[in-house]
């Protein structure tokens, strides 16, 4: 009788220490998959925040740039660099824009030194079509060579498709520097030259001049 019981209670021990084991395992397989799902949804968290991170940047960049470069002014060099008299082509770099623009973010505009510290700065697109326009010293004129508009050499209109004069930049000079307010592009909604005082003048063929003047025609005429 006494055999018996301590068989019987040697096997409730063991069925004891057996069912400790078990919960004991499945107590470390449930941590086990706890601590992966945790980990899984950090790594899950990591993964999206690396892919989200430059989609917002493109999407908002533009955004939250444009308070900082939208006033930004830009210097065109020293007021020696444009002798009065004279209109030069020269070339900035667009504030609005990216370091992966590259060269794209470079920009051109014609300035003219009138007097003193005098100047207009001109867009270096047609206010038709938008085509890059060329100054021709010797006439004095602006010509674009897609369409055949011409400006005077202070922006005004002169002739061809156009209805209306250049598109100019805001300019200071601070020092002896010459700035524009480059991250505010001309628009419709700005003020450009556009004198109607003066006459519109056709370029005829044969007229008085030089050999610009004879490439004007042909630009015109094309």
């Amino acid at each position: 009788m006494s055999t018996s019981k301590q068989h019987g209670g040697a096997e409730h021990a063991e069925g004891a220490a057996q069912a400790a084991e078990q919960t004991e395992s499945r107590g470390a397989v449930q941590s086990r998959r706890a601590f992966l799902f945790k980990l899984s949804l950090a790594l899950n968290g990591v993964v999206g925040a690396v892919v989200a991170v430059p989609i917002l940047g493109y999407i908002l960049g533009p955004a939250l740039k444009k308070n900082a470069s939208y006033n930004s002014w830009v210097s065109l060099g020293s007021v020696a660099d444009f002798p009065e008299g004279e209109t030069r082509m020269v070339d900035f770099r667009n504030p609005v824009t990216m370091v992966a623009d590259g060269m794209t973010a470079n920009s051109a505009c014609w300035v003219r030194h009138v007097e003193s510290k005098k100047f207009q700065v001109f867009a270096i697109n047609c206010a038709h079509l938008g085509c890059p326009v060329r100054w021709f010293p010797q006439s004095r004129l602006f010509l674009c060579p897609c369409h055949g508009g011409a400006y005077y050499e202070d922006g005004s209109r002169a002739s061809g498709p156009p209805e209306r004069g250049l598109f100019e930049y805001n300019y200071t000079v601070a020092g002896n520097h010459l700035m524009i307010e480059a991250g505010s592009l001309p628009t419709l909604a700005t003020e450009a030259c556009d004198r109607r005082t003066k006459p519109l003048v056709q370029i005829e063929p044969g007229a008085p001049g030089t050999s610009a003047d004879e490439d004007a025609n042909t630009t015109r005429s094309s």
